[in-house]
């Protein structure tokens, strides 16, 4: 990768490189020239980075299936990379299913999750043939027998397992939404009730115990719980779904997704468990750090032994994880990268909040100016997927970087998109 001054490594996509002005380059191009021709906010992906972390958690998971969760980023250009690459698609909405299918992913490995499914959701699964659905409840249950039709599901299971991490994003334990509840018996009546059923047929068990979980130990202990169970049942397919935490600040350093695929399917071996039994689900892992939003410096506020405020155009409507989350992140000038970074600043958006807060604690160079661009690594995941439009503000562009050539794979919102949904004026 070569030096990237004060980007860390770890932060920076696959193809990052820095030319000897300090500028980020990503798959060859010049993030100047990027936000130059498509404007500013901008995310960019780079498409090496996506192919290298999908091939490593399939290399790591040896014979395995790799589904990814494409929550993450369910984009239709990002299906194709998926498609292309083997993986499976896991969609919970109908809205993601159509985006796997129409990026190329056939039915067959398309996974269909959600807490809430609803009938339009099941019939379109079910007309469609995917691989798998995932059953969440006694409702979803009654849904599909009074559908009818063939159906191949998973239950999800809550195995008890207390994941550290954020209380949002934390889904194994026994107080969840989601799934069959392990101790209480749930469980094991729901399996009853569909190997029972004349259309359905039991392939599986998934569970989930949270997203950008840290401890091996979580993973270890929720595929003990997890096979025991599939074991006692006579279950064939275990999926032990995803949530591999990634560093997004300069002293996080975590195992890579091919450590993780590769500790899990020793885990699942350790247990007698063959690889073409067994399944994982990597959104995050594969696509977070293949991404930054650039972003333009619009005002530098200096209130005198109190803070310096850095606004950019851009903000919680692009990326609401630091507000939901209190997530942290990085802030870097991507055409002075080898200038010290040396002043903290509050980087915050243009949002009517005092929550609108992107960074915290962001080092910058002392002479920013005005109409810099700035960026913040590590956005691949859960920032275009999760923004909205809050303040009237247009979704920004996204771009695909390769070889060379950059390919837009979403536009830019117009004023006009904004309003496309109003029936009056």
């Amino acid at each position: 990768m070569g030096d990237l001054g004060v980007l860390p490594d770890h932060l920076a996509p696959h193809t990052a490189a820095v030319d000897a002005l300090g500028e980020l380059i990503i798959g060859g191009m010049r993030v100047s020239e990027l936000v130059r021709q498509y404007g500013s906010p901008l995310f960019i992906y780079d498409e090496n980075h996506l192919r290298t972390r999908m091939r490593e958690a399939t290399e790591g998971f040896g014979g395995g299936r790799v589904i990814y969760a494409s929550k993450a980023f369910p984009s239709v250009a990002m299906a194709r990379l998926i498609s292309e690459e083997g993986l499976w698609w896991d969609a919970a909405s109908q809205g993601e299913l159509e985006a796997g299918l129409r990026g190329g992913v056939q039915p067959k490995r398309v996974i269909l999750h959600g807490n809430n499914k609803s009938f339009d959701e099941l019939r379109m699964a079910i007309d469609a043939k995917v691989g798998r659905i995932v059953v969440d409840s006694f409702d979803e249950i009654d849904r599909l027998d009074y559908l009818g039709g063939s159906a191949s599901v998973w239950l999800r299971i809550t195995p008890g397992i207390e994941a550290h991490t954020h209380a949002y994003v934390r889904t194994g334990q026994q107080d969840s939404k989601f799934g069959f509840n392990l101790a209480n018996g749930d469980a094991h009546r729901a399996i009853a009730r569909v190997k029972a059923s004349s259309h359905l047929m039991l392939s599986g068990l998934h569970c989930h115990i949270g997203s950008q979980v840290f401890a091996l130990g979580s993973f270890r202990d929720a595929i003990d719980v997890m096979v025991t169970l599939a074991k006692d049942e006579g279950v064939e397919e275990l999926c032990i779904g995803g949530g591999f935490g990634v560093g997004y600040l300069r002293d996080e350093r975590v195992p890579t997704i091919g450590e993780w695929t590769s500790w899990l399917r020793e885990a699942f071996v350790a247990h007698g468990m063959r690889d073409q039994q067994t399944f994982i689900e990597p959104g995050r892992a594969i696509v977070a750090a293949a991404a930054v939003t650039v972003y333009t410096v619009g005002v530098i506020k200096e209130i005198p032994g109190v803070r310096t405020y850095v606004a950019v155009d851009g903000g919680m409507s692009d990326n609401p994880r630091p507000v939901l989350y209190g997530s942290g992140y990085e802030a870097f000038t991507s055409s002075r990268l080898f200038d010290p970074h040396d002043m903290t600043v509050a980087l915050v958006g243009k949002h009517c909040e005092s929550g609108d807060v992107l960074v915290r604690e962001a080092r910058l160079p002392t002479d920013l100016q005005v109409g810099e661009l700035v960026m913040t690594p590590v956005t691949g995941a859960y920032g275009y997927a999760m923004g909205s439009n809050y303040n009237k503000l247009p979704r920004p562009a996204v771009v695909l970087v390769g070889h060379g050539q950059a390919r837009l794979i979403a536009r830019r919102e117009t004023i006009d998109d904004l309003f496309r949904l109003e029936v009056d004026g």
